[in-house]
C-alpha cells in the first residue's frame, strides 16, 4: 500500500500537558530542547520528558512481579486468573532468551509499573505483549528493546480489543512500537525512537474501531528508515492507520518523525484529528489516503516536510508536494460517519514545505494495477473483480469503483510562509487541486483529462475565508497551471471567497 507523489503518465483519563517545543536533526531521535514560536500559542504532551510515576507499593490485591527472576512477568501471568492485576517493582524486568518469549495477558488483565519499571527485550525478544485477550490494561510501564520484524508490533502485537495503554513509554524496539485493536485507548503516551512506526492501527482480521489516540507524544520514530530502505513502500509514519472505522485523534505532540507524522492509507473513515500540534517531521504533517469523511480542526502544523519538499525539488520534481495531502481521499455520504465531508478549519500552518494538496490519481481505481492499495477497493465496492469492462464504464460503477477526492471543504485557516525560514526560493509556497493525464490500463474510462476536470471543478471542494501571509501560489487541474490569488479566486476556479492574502506578511 501506500502514495504515488507523481505519476503523470505511467502506473503507479485527560493527559498533563506543558508547553514545549524541539528542534532536533531531521530524522534523528530528539528530546525537547527549545521554545515553540511565539506566534503559535499551543500546549503540548511533553510526556516523554516528564512521564506521570506509577504507583511505588503494588496496590491490593495486586501480584507483584519480581525483576530479579528472568521470565516471572510471564510466568504469573500464565499461572494467575484473568481480571489479575500486576505491579511490576522498580528494575528492569526480562523475559526468557527466546526470541517468541512473550507475556500473553488474559481477559482484563492489568499490568502498572512501578516508578523505574522497564520491560526490555534486549533485542532477543521479539514481541512484548501479545495473544487475542480483551479490555487489558498497561499503565506506567517502559517497553523498549524489542526487535519486531518489519510491518509487526511489540505491544498489542495480536491487534486484540479493547486495550488501554497510558502513561507508557514504547521507545526503541524495532517494527511498531505497538498495534491497535478495536476499542483500543493510547493515553499520555511516550511512543519514541522505534523502528518503523510509533503505533501501526491494523488489524489483519477485521477492522479497528472506535480507536482513540490523546495526549501522547509521537516522536522520532522510523529510525530504520523504511522508504529508503523500500522505495514507495508506504510503510512509515509516527503512526500509520489502515482500515480503521472511527477514529478520534486529538491533543497529541507529533515530531521529529523521519517521514510522515499521522497516515491514514486505505478506507479509514470518520476521523477526528484535532488539537495536535503537528511540527518537524521530514515529510507531511498529516495524509488522509483513499479514506473517507473526516475533520481535520484546531491543529498547530509547523516546520513539517522540510527535507523530503525539499528533496523532490532538488529533484526537479514539479508535483506540489504538500505538508497535509488528500489522496484520493473525501467524503462519502453513503458511508456512515460524524461527517459527510472532510471537513479542516481553524488550523494554524506555519512556515511548512507547501500546504495543502488535494489529489486523485487518474489510473488509480479498484482492478487497476496501478492501485497500490495491494488489491483492496472502495467500501461501496467491496470486490475488485467487478470493476472491469464493459460494467465500470457506466453506473454506478463508473463512480463507485474510484476513490475520489470529494467534498472537501477548507475554511477559516491561517497558513503563514516565511521562505528565509523554510529556506526555499520555489516550490515551498503552494495549494493545489490536480490530477494527473489518465492513461493506465487501456481499458480504463477514466483516460484523458476526465478526472482532472473533475476534482477541479465537478467534486465539490472548496477553500474560503482563509488567511494567507505569505508568497503563496495555487495549482490546479495539473502541475502546469500555476496561478496568483486573483487568478484563483476569479473565473471559472472562484476559489478562497472571502479569503484574504497579504504576500508580504509572511516574513
Amino acid at each position: 500500500m501506500g502514495i504515488k507523489w507523481r505519476n503523470w503518465a505511467l502506473p503507479v483519563a485527560a493527559p498533563a500537558l506543558l508547553a514545549t517545543g524541539c528542534v532536533s536533526t531531521p530524522g534523528a531521535p530528539a528530546e525537547p530542547t527549545a521554545q515553540p514560536s511565539t506566534s503559535v500559542a499551543r500546549s503540548v504532551a511533553r510526556v516523554c520528558a516528564k512521564p506521570a510515576a506509577g504507583p511505588a507499593k503494588a496496590p491490593a490485591g495486586a501480584v507483584t512481579v519480581d525483576p530479579a527472576k528472568v521470565g516471572d512477568l510471564a510466568a504469573k501471568t500464565k499461572s494467575s486468573p484473568p481480571n489479575t492485576t500486576f505491579w511490576l517493582r522498580p528494575g528492569k524486568h526480562r523475559l526468557e532468551p527466546d526470541r517468541y518469549s512473550q507475556v500473553i495477558p488474559k481477559n482484563g488483565n492489568r499490568y502498572l509499573g512501578a516508578p523505574g519499571a522497564v520491560l526490555d527485550g534486549r533485542k532477543t525478544n521479539q514481541y512484548a505483549f501479545g495473544g487475542t485477550a480483551r479490555d487489558v490494561t498497561i499503565r506506567y510501564l517502559t517497553v523498549q528493546g524489542f526487535v519486531a520484524p518489519h510491518n509487526e508490533g511489540v505491544v498489542n502485537h495480536d491487534s486484540a480489543d479493547g486495550w488501554v495503554i497510558e502513561h507508557a513509554k514504547i521507545q526503541h524496539n524495532s517494527g511498531a512500537g505497538l498495534m491497535a485493536g478495536a476499542r483500543q485507548r493510547v493515553l499520555a503516551s511516550c511512543l519514541r525512537g522505534n523502528g518503523q512506526y510509533g503505533m501501526n492501527a491494523y488489524k489483519a482480521a477485521g477492522r479497528v474501531s472506535g480507536l482513540v489516540v490523546e495526549g501522547n507524544e509521537i516522536v522520532a520514530n522510523n529510525t530504520d528508515d523504511w522508504e529508503r530502505r523500500r522505495p514507495g513502500c508506504g510503510c512509515t509514519a509516527g503512526v500509520k492507520f489502515w482500515a480503521v472505522n472511527g477514529a478520534d485523534v486529538r491533543g497529541n505532540w507529533v515530531h521529529d518523525n523521519r517521514g510522515t507524522g499521522l497516515w491514514a492509507d486505505t478506507n479509514n473513515n470518520d476521523f477526528r484529528i484535532e488539537d495536535n500540534v503537528v511540527e518537524a517531521n521530514d515529510g507531511a504533517a498529516l495524509i488522509y489516503e483513499t479514506s473517507y469523511n473526516a475533520v481535520i480542526r484546531k491543529n498547530t502544523i509547523r516546520r513539517n516536510n522540510w527535507v523530503e519538499g525539499r528533496r523532490y525539488a532538488d529533484r526537479g520534481d514539479n508535483f506540489p508536494f504538500a505538508t497535509v495531502y488528500l489522496s484520493e481521499a473525501g467524503g462519502e455520504p453513503r458511508v456512515r460517519a460524524r461527517t459527510d465531508k472532510i471537513e479542516i478549519y481553524r488550523n494554524v500552518l506555519e512556515n511548512n514545505w507547501s500546504g495543502i494538496t488535494m489529489w486523485e490519481n487518474a489510473d488509480r481505481f479498484c482492478n487497476s494495477p496501478a492501485n497500490t492499495s495491494s488489491g483492496n477497493c472502495t467500501l461501496l465496492v467491496r470486490r475488485s473483480d467487478r470493476c472491469a469492462r464493459p460494467a465500470i464504464a457506466t453506473a454506478p460503477l463508473y463512480t463507485d469503483c474510484r476513490w475520489k477526492t470529494q467534498r472537501v471543504d477548507i475554511h477559516d485557516n491561517r497558513f503563514v510562509l516565511d521562505k528565509s525560514v523554510v529556506e526555499c526560493t520555489v516550490k515551498c509556497d503552494r495549494m493545489a487541486v490536480l490530477a494527473n493525464y489518465g492513461t493506465y490500463p487501456d481499458w480504463s474510462p477514466y483516460q484523458g483529462e476526465r478526472v482532472a476536470e473533475a476534482i477541479t471543478h465537478k467534486q465539490h471542494n472548496r477553500w474560503h475565508d482563509n488567511v494567507y501571509l505569505g508568497p503563496w501560489k495555487f495549482v490546479v487541474h495539473d502541475p502546469s497551471r500555476v496561478l496568483d490569488f486573483g487568478q484563483w479566486q476569479g473565473t471559472p476556479y472562484q476559489q478562497d471567497a472571502g479569503s484574504t492574502l497579504d504576500p508580504r506578511a509572511g516574513g
